[in-house]
């Protein structure tokens, strides 16, 4: 059983979010949820609430955000604008924050900035199963694998590898995972359009 707290989390919120807005001047990542909170600090707190060692990955053209998930309590890794890295994408977004983070770290919660809807029970669940011996966690409701998911150091080596967009999630077709199973539609919902703001779900 590994310790509780040399579990880390990781934020990404480095994203361009063109489809939200095709110009790049609104970031979805700073909107209201009916909530009244922003996407993106939903996303933080509901990790913080399990992982109080968590970076949160946003981009140089981002200070607003960067400055809304530190108060928070996220420790920030400022990562290259987007234009610069657009052929590795995500990857190079979660190697930013995997280097940023703790080295004792004994593993990871990658999570994405813009799913708000993430249970911290769920987050919670996928701890204990890492701290069991899993290598790679992933939370699913009915049926369906979602959003955050876990990896426990011995994968840092196949992270720090990854190129483009597709980030970690290539790494689950190939190495062993355990399923968690969660009650939580959250884990799909993401913030990609603006009619996905007025979602009905509970936060």
């Amino acid at each position: 059983m590994r310790a509780n707290n040399l579990w880390c989390g990781i934020l990404l919120a480095a994203g361009s979010g063109r489809r939200f807005d095709a110009s790049g001047q609104s970031n979805k990542l700073m909107q209201a949820l009916p909530s009244g909170i922003t996407v993106a600090a939903s996303s933080a707190k509901h990790l913080l609430a399990v992982l109080s060692r968590s970076v949160a990955v946003v981009a140089e053209h981002t200070p607003a955000l960067a400055t809304q998930l530190a108060e928070l309590g996220c420790d920030i890794c400022v990562c290259s604008p987007p234009s610069a890295v657009s052929s590795q994408g995500m990857s190079h977004s979660l190697q930013c924050g995997l280097i940023h983070s703790p080295a004792d770290c004994a593993g990871w919660i990658i999570a994405l900035a813009d799913m708000p809807y993430v249970n911290t029970e769920t987050i919670a669940a996928l701890v204990r199963t890492m701290q069991s011996g899993a290598g790679i966690a992933v939370p699913v409701y009915q049926g369906r694998r979602g959003n955050p998911v876990g990896f426990s150091r011995e994968y840092l080596p196949q992270l720090l590898a990854l190129r483009g967009d597709q980030g970690a999630r290539s790494l689950l077709k190939i190495y062993p995972v355990s399923e968690v199973a969660v009650n939580d539609a959250g884990i799909f919902q993401d913030i990609d359009l603006p009619q996905d703001l007025i979602a009905s779900m509970n936060i």
